[in-house]
């Protein structure tokens, strides 16, 4: 039947973990056809299917138009089958079908970069595909659900402008289209069972680098990057982390890559940093391409870890994958904990748990401390998308190394290897995970609860030393805020890594993982001949927050004795929010600082950069529940480090002249100086060091890369170098033809110390800012936000949310992603609260998507 509209759907409803029911029918294999032309796409599909469980065949689609349905054969009338809802519906199926569908979609006018969709212009233009997490349906009509695994052989034929054709797994086919010469087609076979969410196909006009792996196994893998023919030369980096990715999963989790073929796609309009489809990753450009002029150190290092992070996913996620998108933490923490531990492979372990540490305290912390708080494996969601969140990913990751930890690195890879061999080929739960791991000690089973409970636990402890017996015991205990909604939260297994240093010597005397399990707990260490400096939470053992019972003095005497380079950055940040937030004396602070940070500086300057880090607006305005001044605390953290830079300012002359420019070199030494160096140079504008200005200006015209040109163009515009719209200009004109590059440069003056809502405005409103790809939004709106004095104002809330407002018609998923940076407005001080609360019940009237809506439901509830 012909030119069956798609009903508009109903009201979106909430779905609920406890209502999971298996589907009715299960996929065997499918054969998919997809013919692109000019103002349309018609995809051809059959499936072959079988009865699992009772109940009506239900297929789902979005924005496709239903041209004709065939049943075994026999083509259906408009009373065998119903449209509707967002689902296509057959009642009286039989126990084994064959089912041929044909439909129009129209991916030349898809903005919301979900299912078949365009990015690009002109002759960059190319069509790719994001179907995680429900972006299948908008291709065809599916049971697109994560529990149903089909082994897929994908047809593309498309106009002769696109040589590119690519789709999962192996090719098996390619050729002219009969009697049409300009069109051409490729057919692709994936041999492993895949749910719809990991399918992909790419139709382009690409240039590719090409290189080969050689398996533990014996494989010889081709390795394929797909970039415009500009941008090859800058995918030799992710080549590379692609290969040192490969063999580190054969090195420390037994897995090897298991296709003859492995693609990566750099596409610049892309929601998501990357997706992990089998065996044909597509990744934002952001992610993928990197070279020393035109990438930072930290995103270059970034691209190394999200190549090995979706890599990893090919048996976290893919292999084996979620029963139900409730379980995304599953596939997503276990994977960003595989690729934390990668990343400490390839640079300071230190350092790479610093970095982990720092965007969990300032991003996750925060969303548990507001009304998004939810549990790391949700029990509800109106729309999957708004749960792509740092909870599922970063805290999701800290729940597996908890259990890392408390097993050891033995057991835990007796537990991994446990997981793969009993569900390879599988959708499953956390429960599952859980119990493979558990085989050499069943107590793992009880971190159950750190999926199922929101909220950041807070581990209060204080020590009692005993002269005469020689023993320390310490007292520890556990509190986490109960969340509306939710039950009593109870006390969770918190691994606490523990260190006992003697105070006279400065060596550690005992080392100890204590196992916090209960409300309270008291922990005794015998033969100690003086009472020590504890040190806590060492490499952060447990996503918690720390409240000891410490003097400011054994804060400063860990940071100059501690052994753990992330215990050296923790005490630092402990001591800042004494300062910042309660009103502590920075003395002892500075004094520790300046005794420490020369002599780091000469062994370890990527930690000695770290440890100048005063915490971000965002992450201290999580620890205010109420009157929350952005103002006060602007004043506060600027106050402060003008204080270090003063305090320290006799030494900057002499540390950057031990920090000269240099050939570049990417190693971890090279980085950890260019870092310092950048460091460094701010403090001594800030400090007003004569000759600074000059020397940012020097740094700028000799660089030998974009850290060190991009980190000179950053503190001359943060600290008004008479110079710097000049080199600003300058900046422009050498990388204008860069987009990710120009993303720099827009995001530089976003998130200058002095922005206006002018400058914001004005950013906006150039022709280069394109509206329809997510990096350049990203680069102004998020980059805006690190600046709260000018956001949270009248002005500052109305670009924001007109911003939210264009883009729930065009691209709902980056608009809700943006409105959940507003979820703390209720902690305010009057009169912004209230200000900010009416414009958010204005776009609450306004705004359409499910998206935004369900978003907008939660941080409004705040106000309850």
């Amino acid at each position: 039947m012909a030119d069956v509209p798609l009903h508009e759907p109903q009201a979106p409803t909430k779905v609920n973990l406890k209502d999971y029911k298996k589907p009715s029918f299960d996929v065997d294999t499918v054969d998919l056809d997809i013919k692109l032309f000019d103002d349309h796409a018609i995809v051809d599909s059959k499936l072959i299917m079988n009865r699992q469980a009772a109940g009506d065949l239900v297929l789902y689609g979005e924005d496709v138009e239903l041209l004709s349905i065939t049943l075994n054969d026999k083509a259906l009338s408009t009373e065998q089958y119903e449209v509707g809802d967002g689902k296509l519906i057959v009642s009286a199926a039989p126990d084994e079908v064959t089912l041929e569908l044909q439909v129009r979609i129209h991916p030349q006018t898809n903005t919301a970069l979900e299912g078949l969709y365009i990015a690009g212009s002109g002759k960059e233009t190319m069509f790719v595909t994001q179907c995680e997490p429900e972006g299948f349906r908008k291709i065809t009509f599916y049971p697109d659900r994560p529990d149903v695994l089909a082994v897929f052989t994908t047809r593309l034929e498309a106009d002769k402008r696109f040589p590119t054709l690519l789709a999962n797994g192996n090719l098996i086919e390619a050729g002219e289209v009969a009697d049409e010469p300009d069109r051409h087609y490729a057919i692709w076979h994936d041999p492993t069972k895949k749910p719809s969410y990991l399918f992909a196909s790419v139709i382009a006009d690409l240039d590719v680098l090409t290189d080969h792996y050689t398996t533990s196994e014996g494989r010889r893998v081709t390795l394929e990057l797909y970039a415009k023919a500009d941008d090859i030369d800058k995918c030799h980096v992710g080549m590379q982390a692609l290969k040192d990715a490969m063999k580190w999963d054969e090195v420390n989790y037994g897995r090897a890559y298991d296709l003859d073929r492995y693609m990566i796609v750099a596409v610049s309009q892309f929601n998501m940093g990357a997706m992990e489809n089998k065996g044909l990753n597509i990744f934002n450009t952001a992610c993928v391409l990197s070279s020393p002029e035109t990438t930072t150190d930290t995103r270059s290092f970034n691209v190394k870890a999200v190549i090995a992070h979706e890599y990893f996913h090919n048996w976290t996620g893919n292999r084996i994958t979620c029963r139900d998108w409730f379980q995304l933490c599953l596939k997503e923490g276990f994977t960003v904990f595989r690729d934390q531990s990668f990343s400490a492979d390839q640079q300071s372990s230190a350092v790479q748990r610093i970095d982990d540490v720092a965007m969990l305290r300032a991003h996750q912390f925060s969303e548990d401390a507001g009304p998004l708080a939810h549990p790391v494996r949700p029990e509800s969601f109106v729309e999957i998308n708004n749960f792509y969140t740092t909870t599922i990913y970063e805290k999701g990751a800290e729940i597996v190394r908890m259990i890392a930890n408390t097993l050891g690195p033995n057991d835990f890879r007796k537990g991994t290897d446990e997981y793969f061999r009993r569900y390879d080929g599988q959708a499953v739960t956390v429960e599952d995970f859980l119990s493979a791991l558990s085989i050499t000690d069943r107590k793992i089973e009880a971190f159950i609860d750190w999926y199922r409970q929101p909220g950041t636990p807070v581990v209060s402890g204080h020590q009692n030393y005993d002269s005469a017996a020689q023993t320390l015991t310490i007292t520890l205990s556990q509190k986490t805020r109960h969340v509306a909604g939710f039950d009593a939260p109870k006390p969770l297994p918190i691994p606490v890594a523990t260190a006992l240093f003697d105070k006279a010597s400065g060596d550690i005397v005992a080392d100890r993982m204590l196992l916090l399990e209960q409300a309270e707990q008291t922990f005794v260490f015998e033969d100690i001949a003086s009472e020590p400096v504890v040190s806590l939470l060492r490499d952060f053992s447990a996503p918690v927050q720390l409240s000891y019972d410490y003097q400011d003095e054994d804060l400063a005497f860990l940071l100059e004795h501690e052994t753990n380079g992330f215990n050296r950055w923790q005490v630092t940040q402990m001591l800042v929010n004494r300062i910042l937030l309660q009103e502590h004396d920075a003395a002892v602070y500075l004094q520790a600082l300046a005794q420490t940070l020369p002599k780091l500086a000469a062994t370890d300057s990527m930690l000695a950069a770290r440890l100048l880090d005063i915490p971000s607006p965002q992450e201290l305005a999580s620890a205010i529940h109420k009157d929350y001044d952005p103002k006060q605390i602007k004043a506060k953290r600027e106050g402060l480090y003008s204080q270090v830079a003063n305090t320290l300012k006799e030494q900057w002359s002499a540390l950057y002249e031990q920090l000269p420019l240099q050939a570049y070199s990417d190693t971890p030494a090279a980085m950890g100086a260019r870092a310092l160096r950048n460091v460094v140079l701010d403090m001594a504008l800030t400090a007003k060091v004569t000759g600074a200005d000059l020397w940012a200006q020097q740094q700028y015209d000799n660089a030998s890369c974009m850290t060190e040109r991009f980190g000179a163009l950053k503190a001359m515009v943060n600290h008004q170098v008479a110079e710097a719209d000049e080199y600003l200009a300058d900046f422009y004109e050498r990388f204008q033809d860069n987009d990710l590059v120009i993303d720099l440069w827009f995001s530089v003056q976003a998130s200058s110390n002095y922005v206006t809502t002018d400058d914001i405005k004005a950013l906006l409103s150039r022709d280069d800012f394109d509206w329809n790809t997510p990096n350049r939004i990203r680069s102004v709106i998020s980059a805006f936000t690190a600046q709260p004095t000018v956001l949270w104002t009248a002005e500052g809330l109305d670009i924001y949310i007109e911003v939210i407002k264009r883009l729930d018609e065009s691209n709902p998923v980056v608009a809700s992603r943006l409105l959940q940076v507003l979820a703390r407005w209720y902690t305010l001080v009057q009169p912004q609260r209230d200000m900010a609360h009416n414009k958010l019940l204005d776009l609450q009237k306004k705004a359409t998507s499910k998206h935004v809506l369900e978003s907008l439901d939660s941080v409004l509830g705040a106000a309850l």
